[in-house]
């Protein structure tokens, strides 16, 4: 098994960028959903509610990140010195907004007053307690560092559908090659180079994986959800992919090996 492509996503609920390698931190992949969307309630928004969220377009120049949002231009994310607390899922979390440039375009965009905010180095969110003794911290990813996906399960699931779908709609960091369809709801222990990840949690998906990547449309039909949800519905939801948290810091690229060290 190796690593068949890698995903960063620089803004929750955003287009997300395939590249050829990333490095990790504390948070996961760096840059990783370090911005998100708030709206006047300081409530975290996405493509669950705004689907077009997903025809907005990001970029990396350096360390910074630029989007680009259609009918309004491009713009560069800076964060002001501006605190505020900001809720994603059940977690208030310490953040710092965006420059008003960036949040009126994108309000103009969702037809509602929404704010960029970014999370510093200085705010923790821990990731899932009940899943992971150790006091790890999370961006502001639904739950966990890293979602690890296989090649071959969504293959399997494609031979299902009438029209096939990417992987862009499950918004994975790490895509694998070289496993059996589903072989994934068994690993507990990865070595992905000289990187070693814990599984923690099947990825349990929603309603965002019926929104087509490139149009930012939600399909009528709901698929693939409602076909997922016939043969991968389980006590954690309807599954495809698996959360992990990794051990330290590092390095993941595309064609490094892939080691199951432990499974059930």
């Amino acid at each position: 098994m190796k690593v068949h492509s890698l995903f960063v996503y620089p803004v929750k609920s955003l287009s997300g960028i395939e590249v050829a390698c990333f490095d990790t931190d504390d948070f996961g992949p760096v840059g990783d959903r370090r911005w998100m969307i708030v709206d006047d309630d300081r409530r975290f928004v996405t493509q669950r509610e705004h689907p077009e969220l997903a025809r907005i377009g990001t970029r990396l120049e350096g360390d910074r990140v630029i989007i680009s949002i259609p009918d309004e231009g491009e713009y560069s994310l800076i964060a002001s010195d501006e605190e505020t607390r900001v809720l994603v899922w059940q977690d208030w979390v310490k953040a710092r907004t965006g420059l008003p440039e960036a949040n009126d375009a994108l309000s103009r965009f969702c037809g509602k007053p929404v704010r960029l905010v970014f999370m510093p180095d200085s705010s923790f969110r821990r990731v899932d307690a009940g899943r992971v003794d150790e006091y790890r911290r999370v961006g502001f990813a639904d739950g966990f560092p890293f979602l690890v996906t296989s090649t071959a399960s969504l293959a399997e699931l494609n031979t299902r559908l009438e029209a096939p779908v990417e992987m862009r709609r499950f918004r994975p960091n790490i895509v694998v090659e070289g496993a059996g369809a589903w072989d994934e709801d068994h690993w507990q222990s990865l070595s992905i180079g000289g990187n070693n990840l814990s599984i923690v949690k099947p990825c349990s998906r929603c309603v965002m994986t019926t929104v087509d990547p490139s149009t930012g449309q939600k399909d009528a039909a709901l698929q693939p959800l409602r076909t997922l949800s016939g043969y991968r519905r389980t006590q954690e939801g309807v599954i495809f992919g698996q959360n992990a948290i990794h051990e330290s810091p590092g390095s993941i690229r595309v064609g490094d090996p892939v080691t199951v060290n432990k499974s059930e």
